[in-house]
């Protein structure tokens, strides 16, 4: 990271290189709620309405095992994540703290890989908004104005962001409460026979029937609905006190996810049965179709829209952040490094982003198509544990241990996925890789001064 170092009367301050004469500084404008429904916002998007149902497929009742699972890789990554923020209240995320723990190279590889699979991951969002509220040949054009019409609330400052993140996160839980409500009713049953099968199906012999693999495939599923608390630790220069309220909303978001989705979880499968829930298209449609609330279908239909439009909220100003945050080391093109001066927001990096989601909403159907942002996701959290295991005995707040079960974990997830998904991650690394040496070389050329970035 560039910095001005300024000679004190014993020491020396660090001050960000945002806050220099280059570029205004982003704004600490957000407090423990604002960043407590941002990171709910990126977790709880259009992910629970459909998790559970491939989750199903892969291990049945066992995905109840993989909920867990995910849930404890997801504590683990979150503990390292909010050590780190603790001690680097930055703009970038696992980007910031690989390349300060452990050097460039990983860094940039946790960077590239976050803007790059979060930023396909932006237009899949996009798309299934716009697949739930308009016929297909409407939807890429609905998908081009939610695309838009969220961009432009983040370009109009971080406290925009925050308040839109809660209209959504609330409507969304409201609807979640309804979802588990009715689930609830026709898994008890007027005579309690519901609840009586679901027993023996969930803690006996059922629990086990598609194996370990298959219940690490489920957790590999899930797990990546619980990744939107990294959002809270890439908006680092934008919260408040951030070496207290970053631990402590990241913690608290996730324990609302976790919550959520074992409430989700549980009445999903209670309601529809492990068959049925694995063959279902809209597994929450279908639970209060099941409960016999036919009315609530459309309401269900509409927060799952909405939370999509949530996750893109938070995705892009993530993305966006950590643009920024690698544009500053020159390992992406300077001029994303750019701060709006009066609404203090990587206005340039967030503009280039749309720009880039723009382009796959209207050309490619990413819905299924995304597997290498998964690959991106646990390579994130994989280079966070290990900056996090590095760090001194002073800056620890979790043992290494949990930090060290965090990194196995993440190696444990990427061995579940698809070797399709494996071969674009890995791809998309040599693409990433293959960029940072041409403009490394390019730079050193054109200024010998500026061939290491410091």
């Amino acid at each position: 990271m560039r910095d001005i170092v300024v000679p004190c009367t014993r020491t020396f301050t660090r001050v960000p290189y945002s806050a220099s004469v280059d570029q205004p500084a982003l704004a600490r404008r957000l407090g423990l709620r604002d960043a407590v429904t941002i990171g709910l916002a990126a977790m709880i998007g259009a992910g629970v309405f459909a998790a559970f149902a491939p989750a199903a497929r892969a291990a049945g009742a066992g995905l109840i095992i993989g909920l867990a699972i995910a849930a404890f890789v997801a504590f683990a990554n979150a503990s390292s994540t909010a050590q780190l923020a603790a001690r680097y209240p930055e703009s970038g995320g696992a980007y910031r703290y690989g390349r300060e723990r452990l050097g460039e190279w990983p860094g940039f590889l946790a960077g590239w890989s976050f803007v790059i699979g979060k930023t396909a991951s932006c237009a899949a969002m996009a798309i299934t908004f716009a697949a739930y509220l308009a016929p297909p040949a409407w939807q890429r054009p609905i998908a081009v104005l939610a695309v838009i019409a969220v961009a432009a609330v983040n370009l109009r400052g971080i406290t925009r962001t925050a308040r839109a993140a809660t209209v959504i996160v609330v409507g969304v839980l409201l609807v979640l409460l309804l979802v588990v409500t009715a689930g609830t009713a026709a898994w008890l049953g007027s005579d309690g026979s519901s609840a009586a099968a679901f027993g023996p199906t969930v803690f006996g012999a059922e629990l086990l029937a598609h194996g370990w693999l298959g219940i690490l495939q489920s957790a590999g599923l899930l797990f990546f609905a619980f990744a939107g608390y990294a959002r809270i630790a890439t908006l680092g220069e934008e919260v408040h006190d951030p070496s207290r309220t970053i631990p402590r909303s990241i913690g608290i978001a996730l324990g609302i996810a976790v919550l959520v989705y074992a409430a989700v979880g549980a009445a999903s499968l209670g309601t529809l049965g492990p068959d049925g829930l694995a063959a279902s298209v809209a597994p929450l449609v279908d639970v209060v179709d099941a409960a016999g609330w036919q009315w609530a279908a459309p309401i269900v239909r509409v927060g799952a829209a909405v939370a999509a439009l949530g996750a893109l909220l938070a995705l892009i100003a993530g993305i966006g952040r950590t643009s920024l945050a690698m544009a500053r080391d020159d390992e992406l093109p300077r001029a994303l490094a750019r701060v709006h001066p009066r609404f203090h927001v990587p206005h340039v990096a967030e503009i280039a982003v749309a720009v880039a989601v723009l382009a796959l909403v209207a050309t490619v159907d990413l819905r299924g198509a995304i597997g290498f942002s998964s690959f991106g996701v646990l390579l994130y959290y994989f280079v966070a544990n290990l900056a996090a295991i590095t760090q001194p005995r002073t800056e620890r707040r979790v043992p290494r241990a949990l930090s060290a079960a965090g990194a196995i974990g993440c190696l444990a997830l990427v061995a579940t996925l698809p070797l399709v998904s494996i071969a674009a991650g890995v791809g998309v690394l040599a693409v990433g890789a293959a960029y940072r040496l041409i403009a490394r070389a390019v730079r050193t050329r054109r200024d010998p001064g500026r061939a290491h970035t410091p």
